[in-house]
């Protein structure tokens, strides 16, 4: 009994370990948590798809949070996960992370992961941002640009500040990406 008991243990550690996806170049980075600035390694999102967004508090596209928060609930029991990224680049977010995470939670209830404010156009781009510029062809031009990554880490969409959450080619493609095997 006790060497099934260790065959089961060990089975089961093997299982785990297999199961938990490798990190691809794309997601192996950290960042603060928005919160208390906690360090966030984005590994933990690998073998998900993941839609990362840089977002905005005094923006015209603000009234997306809603749409990303109600994606996140739609489809995080299926692998997909929403990371917000607060910039000032285009000089419309509010001063501290603090003020961004209370607005964000107050206003549009957001439960999807945030960190902390973020530089993602030009030479001081976070690396983060640099690389899914550079894996997509594109950098964000406004608040609220979206970058989709499948559940191998591959960039495969970027879609402008105009596409909203809820638009047909969007969803439609995180449904392919959700559904497809791995």
């Amino acid at each position: 009994m006790h060497k099934t008991l260790i065959a089961a243990t060990l089975f089961a550690a093997s299982a785990a370990a297999t199961a938990a996806a490798p990190c691809p170049a794309s997601l192996d980075f950290t960042a603060p948590r928005l919160q208390d600035d906690a360090p966030q390694n984005l590994c933990q999102y690998a073998g998900r798809v993941v839609l990362v967004v840089n977002t905005a508090s005094y923006c015209g596209y603000t009234p997306q949070y809603e749409g990303l928060e109600k994606l996140y609930a739609k489809y995080a029991a299926r692998g997909f996960a929403v990371l917000g990224f607060p910039s000032n680049d285009f000089k419309q977010e509010k001063d501290s992370n603090r003020e961004i995470a209370e607005f964000c939670f107050n206003t549009y209830g957001v439960k999807f992961p945030m960190f902390g404010k973020t530089t993602v156009t030009g030479p001081g781009a976070s690396p983060f941002y640099a690389s899914l510029a550079k894996a997509a062809g594109q950098t964000p031009k406004w608040n609220f640009h979206k970058y989709l990554i499948d559940r191998d880490g591959r960039v495969v969409a970027s879609y402008p500040s105009t596409v909203d959450p809820a638009d047909p080619k969007l969803t439609a493609k995180i449904e392919q990406l959700l559904a497809a095997k791995r």
